[in-house]
């Protein structure tokens, strides 16, 4: 996979980085794992019990899917990036239901195939998935500089469990974007202050925008963070 076959990603991402102009633009591709889910589960799964079942019934074969996956992921986040991405993220989104064993022996090399797709590159790479408190260093040894934290966890643990080795992304409950502003810029300062102990910090919500959210709350909650942010 290289540009030339996928000339609308090039375009695009051309397009954007040319209109935001100083704005970074934020590269995206599928993990493996959760691609491999998609597959096997033929859509979202609350057990993955296919995937896993595949998994562990024939690893052979899931080596080969995944490492397929793997060099798709990695051209696609490669491919983003040369066309003017400032930063690429590996999305993992169900990895979260893995052991770190199985984690470790089913799931690290084919993500750090990925993330390395982009090593020599010079950019920043952030890996996020859902659910993965207990995966959180292991994300980050497959390759980022960058470890994207969701909800379920505070920044202060994920910091103390990343020791302090990798900037973090996140983590705003997005359903706290429902919440009167009192409570909702509460919660903004509370995790601003938590991401000050890391490397880095990157705010976000601690996974997607939740399709009923109202446009300007979160026009707010960035302005906030800006706000805090500048002092």
């Amino acid at each position: 996979l290289t540009a030339a076959d996928v000339p609308d990603i090039t375009e695009s991402v051309r397009l954007l980085t040319a209109e935001l102009g100083a704005t970074p633009l934020i590269g995206f591709a599928g993990a493996p794992f959760t691609l491999a889910s998609y597959l096997v589960e033929g859509g979202p799964s609350k057990n993955h019990e296919h995937t896993k079942a595949l998994m562990h019934g024939d690893p052979a074969l899931w080596h080969d899917l995944c490492a397929q996956l793997a060099q798709i992921s990695g051209a696609f986040l490669r491919v983003q990036a040369q066309a003017g991405a400032s930063v690429v993220q590996l999305f993992d989104s169900w990895v979260g239901h893995l052991s770190r064993a199985d984690y470790t022996t089913y799931v690290a090399e084919h993500s750090a195939r990925a993330l390395g797709a982009v090593a020599d590159l010079d950019i920043p790479r952030i890996h996020f998935g859902v659910g993965t408190g207990e995966l959180l260093p292991l994300m980050g040894a497959a390759g980022a500089e960058v470890v994207g934290v969701d909800y379920r966890v505070s920044l202060t643990d994920a910091v103390a469990r990343l020791g302090g080795e990798y900037a973090v992304q996140g983590n705003l409950d997005p359903a706290l974007l429902f919440a009167p502003w009192e409570a909702l810029e509460r919660r903004v300062r509370e995790i601003v202050a938590e991401g000050q102990a890391a490397p880095g910090h990157i705010f976000n919500l601690g996974h997607g925008v939740l399709p009923d959210t109202d446009p300007d709350v979160l026009t707010r909650v960035v302005d906030l963070v800006h706000e805090i942010s500048a002092r």
